[in-house]
């Protein structure tokens, strides 16, 4: 070593600092790699990416090397500023060396690398791939040893690194996904995903038309009250039955008879024939199920049965559709759901029977949704008891009073919006 310039040890100690920043950049960048984004650019054809994923398939390898190759240079580099240290300035000088060098490769091979690599993971971790791919291969023997010694000593604790790492994501984390996506989805395609990911928290009872407010044609009703229904109803397709909905006969698509209503053609016996079979849904069945179930019948239309075959509601695919992409309106400012009017004030008053999710979502509210499925419900089992008109109440935040309410049920509430929770409103 005396025979060594001190300028060729100085420049060797600067390659191995060099080195080692290298090696612990490289370790972060690789770990902290976007799985997803890795996966896309694989398939777009990007062959450090390509490197990169084969690495990370075995995390156990690839830590092994780069800490094999990282501790090395870190103890080559701590004995060049020993000997470098001795031939400046004797034994007295080793500490100030030693102190020196941890200083030098704590802020330029650790902090400043590997924060760096944090940040742009990409940048770092690719070309890496490229270094430790034939890295990898020559110093197998080694790492594997390393290696076996290392998932010895894991494996009475249940992890095995051969096994591969699962990364599928929950319904949660992809909606924090989705929600982190900032600029990258627009704000309405963000609500559409988050929606899309709620269907299976919610059945077909949270949306269905209740069976009371079910409307369709009385076969028993007199020819020219059905004529009329058919002539002016909003809605394409309308329950076909005798006297109430549990004789149900059939499904009628309103198009199919208004050619034959023009020409005086239509008459009872014809309307029977040109109705479709019922569809009948299971009272708990999920949303997203039942968007599939549509598809894969190809109806838009369907009777939500309990567990003794009774009707309770009725849901289209529309309901569903509207659970994902909102309201159908061009106007925003109009009425967007029957049963709910806005007032001046920004008050708004709801019918009972109105679902809390539709309320939730045509307003904006957070109304809880985990219990009963109406404003109505939400009201009794928040009272415990049928309230009078006047009747004023708050539940999650939101001042409520009640307008109108009958024996049995609450026909109409003002909902007023959320107060601060220093403005108290008393309950009468």
């Amino acid at each position: 070593m005396e025979a060594i310039p001190l300028s060729a040890l100085f420049w060797t100690l600067g390659l191995l600092i060099i080195l080692s920043g290298f090696f612990s950049g490289s370790e972060t960048a690789l770990m902290t790699l976007n799985r997803y984004r890795l996966r896309n650019q694989v398939q777009a054809g990007y062959r450090g990416a390509r490197f990169a994923e084969r690495l990370l398939q075995r995390p156990d390898r690839l830590l092994g090397l780069i800490l094999l190759c990282n501790n090395f240079v870190n103890i080559a580099a701590s004995a060049l500023a020993t000997i470098i240290a001795l031939r400046l300035g004797g034994e007295a000088a080793i500490a100030i060396a030693t102190g020196l060098l941890t200083l030098v490769i704590l802020i330029f091979a650790e902090v400043a690398p590997k924060t760096l690599a944090a940040i742009h993971p990409e940048r770092l971790a690719y070309p890496a791939a490229y270094v430790y791919t034939p890295l990898i291969r020559l110093l197998y023997p080694v790492i594997w040893l390393v290696n076996l010694v290392a998932n010895t000593l894991l494996r009475p604790f249940g992890i095995r690194p051969e096994v591969a790492r699962d990364d599928a994501l929950s319904p949660d984390e992809l909606r924090t996904v989705v929600a982190e996506a900032g600029r990258l989805i627009p704000k309405r395609h963000q609500n559409m995903l988050i929606s899309i990911l709620d269907l299976e928290q919610a059945t077909v009872e949270d949306i269905m038309v209740p069976r009371n407010e079910i409307a369709g044609i009385d076969l028993e009703d007199p020819w020219e009250e059905i004529i009329e229904e058919l002539t002016n109803s909003q809605h394409t397709r309308l329950p076909v039955y005798r006297e109430n909905i549990d004789d149900i006969v059939g499904i009628l698509h309103t198009r199919r008879v208004l050619n034959a209503i023009a020409r005086g053609e239509l008459n009872r016996a014809k309307l029977e024939d040109i109705v479709r079979e019922p569809y009948f849904i299971p009272e708990n069945t999920p949303l997203h199920r039942q968007l599939i179930n549509f598809q894969n019948t190809q109806r838009r239309i369907g009777l939500v049965v309990d567990e003794y075959g009774d009707i309770q509601g009725l849901v289209t695919l529309e309901d569903i559709l509207e659970e994902i992409v909102g309201e159908f309106t061009t106007d925003p400012m109009a009425t967007r759901v029957k049963g709910i009017v806005e007032e001046e004030d920004g008050n708004y008053m709801v019918t009972g029977t109105l679902h809390l999710r539709t309320i939730n979502r045509v307003l904006g509210l957070d109304l809880p949704t985990d219990g009963p499925k109406t404003i109505n419900g939400l009201i009794l089992e928040y009272m415990e008891t049928i309230p009078e008109p006047g009747t004023s109440l708050r539940i999650a935040d939101y001042p409520m009073e009640i307008i109108q309410s009958s024996a049995s049920a609450v026909r109409t509430v003002r909902i007023k919006p959320r107060l601060t929770p220093a403005t108290p409103v008393e309950e009468d």
